[in-house]
């Protein structure tokens, strides 16, 4: 009796797990949708060899451009889109590529969720429009909008979003992550505002994208999810595949308190399984908010090796990254675990929102912003040819130019000693680049990098500390190290009068930009 009482509670145990892990087949067709309907009509035709995915695995279409794939309760289902063709957009510019499947809807939240979607329809068909996409082209990047306030949507809607209203020969947008401050409310706000710039707009979710009421990872989406789809998911355009990752674990792992950078299983096994239908010579790009490298232990090791792991057959790759507020170029080695010759480069962006929208009020009413290492805010235009890409870094406000800040003393007196130094912060900079410097035409000499505050960052911050009349704005966060600060001393001997300083900065793309300041020389 008792062996007949455990073998049944066996198989109870057994029926529950496979109920609990009970998939349902979905049946669809990825197709050319020729006349913008969004429907499938029996004319049109079907599309071959184009991936689908529920988060974790891939599919591909047959030569009719049927799929199925099992999809769970929570799941989101997602064609990933070919090159050639782009998806339908919403009234916001937001790709339609994916079915929410939550029957029952998202858990009770603070910040709502998924409504409930009921049943699943007999076919989950994706419309397809055939479109114009070389294989040169150009993305624009935004690093952390973060508005708090409706206040500093209008901020970033002004002082960002105008500026590349209606921009010409751009193939989409992408923001990095952090596109609020925690106030999910403005979700909103934050893609009426985007959606101005007048491109195809691509999400990550950032920390402070989450719903931080759930005690599981999986569920820190809920919000996001309801408003911009998948946080994990993937894209084509031209011969680059892009991989977006929500890389923020919540709660950490550790102890169970705030967050970690890193990636669940699943979420690295959506990249296996995405990967084996991409050709090796293509540009893998992956975007995410957290670095995969950054000070302290502030991602999980083990989850950066399996990335590296997965990419290790893909000569061409790219990652880029937000959330420090910084501007900063990393490589990663062979010591480092990566498993090529070739280093890989990993860009962490300046961001829109600049230094939390700090600092003193422009002619527009807009906080200046600069960061804590001294790149003011702006954003990031990438242009692909075939699987090579070039990056420029462009300010907010400022001539495409305008690549790095130039700080010298005003005057000086002649024949007396200084401590003073020129000091040159080249945003895109990194220790592989050259920075020569010139004073009055003389040979170009060049600088020594050095990792330090940004003397001009200083001067703007203690302003706020000796001034005897308030400031409009907010007094900017303490200062950071610079890794894009070169310097060298001032020369002796140099006569009365008028001096100029030209500098020659060349980047890791062989990019060569110049900059220009003069200073003085007077008798006492």
């Amino acid at each position: 009796m008792k062996r007949m009482i455990q073998t049944g509670f066996l198989a109870a145990l057994i029926l529950t797990c496979l109920t609990a892990h009970a998939q349902d087949l979905v049946k669809g067709y990825v197709f050319h949708d020729e006349n913008g309907n969004g429907k499938k009509q029996r004319r049109e035709a079907g599309l071959a060899c184009v991936s689908v995915s529920n988060g974790i695995e891939v599919v591909q279409t047959d030569e009719k451009g049927y799929f199925e794939i099992g999809l769970k309760e929570g799941q989101l289902l997602f064609v990933i889109k070919p090159s050639g063709y782009s998806a339908p957009l919403d009234s916001l510019n937001k790709p339609q590529f994916y079915y929410t499947h939550k029957p029952s809807g998202s858990p009770q939240l603070k910040y709502a969720g998924s409504k409930p979607t009921g049943e699943l329809p007999k076919e989950i068909n994706f419309a397809m429009v055939k479109t114009d996409e070389p294989d040169d082209f150009t993305a624009l990047i935004f690093g952390d909008p973060q508005p708090y306030t409706l206040e500093e949507v209008d901020f970033f809607d002004r002082g960002i979003v105008s500026e590349v209203e209606g921009i010409q020969n751009v193939a989409f947008g992408l923001s990095l992550g952090d596109l609020v401050g925690d106030d999910l409310s403005l979700f909103g706000p934050y893609a009426k505002a985007v959606s101005k710039v007048g491109l195809p707009w691509y999400n990550v979710m950032g920390n402070h994208d989450q719903n931080y009421d759930v005690d599981q990872d999986e569920l820190a989406d809920e919000s996001f999810e309801a408003v911009f789809g998948p946080s994990t998911y993937s894209y084509n355009v031209g011969k680059v595949h892009f991989i977006v990752l929500d890389d923020i674990l919540w709660p950490d792992p550790r102890d169970k308190n705030g967050y970690w950078g890193g990636m669940r299983p699943d979420q690295l096994q959506f990249v296996e399984n995405d990967l084996q239908f991409v050709p090796k010579d293509h540009l893998i790009v992956i975007s995410m908010h957290i670095p995969l490298k950054e000070q302290g232990d502030s991602f999980r090791d083990e989850d950066r090796q399996k990335l590296f792991d997965l990419l290790k057959d893909y000569p061409n790759t790219l990652s880029l990254s937000a959330h420090t507020h910084l501007q900063k170029q990393d490589l990663f080695y062979k010591e480092d675990g990566w498993r090529q010759d070739k280093p890989h480069h990993h860009y962490n962006v300046g961001t829109t929102s600049g230094d939390w929208y700090k600092g003193t009020l422009d002619e527009k009413g807009i906080p200046v912003s600069t960061m804590r290492d001294g790149t003011p805010k702006g954003y990031a235009l990438i242009h692909f040819e075939g699987n090579q890409y070039k990056i420029r870094y462009q300010v907010a406000g400022k001539s495409s130019d305008y690549q790095m800040e130039i700080f010298a003393p005003r005057v000086l007196e002649k024949g007396k000693r200084t401590t003073a130094g020129i000091y040159v912060n080249f945003f895109m900079g990194s220790p592989e680049d050259e920075v020569l410097i010139s004073i009055d035409g003389s040979e170009m000499k060049a600088m020594n990098r050095v990792e330090d505050y940004d003397p001009r960052y200083l001067v703007d911050l203690l302003q706020w500390d000796v001034t005897e009349e308030l400031l409009d704005g907010r007094r900017p966060s303490n200062p950071a190290q610079s890794m894009h600060l070169w310097r060298v001393n001032i020369p002796s001997g140099l006569e009365t009068g008028e001096h100029v300083i030209r500098v020659q900065a060349t980047d890791r793309f062989g990019q060569v930009h110049f900059g220009e300041q003069k200073f003085r020389i007077e008798e006492n």
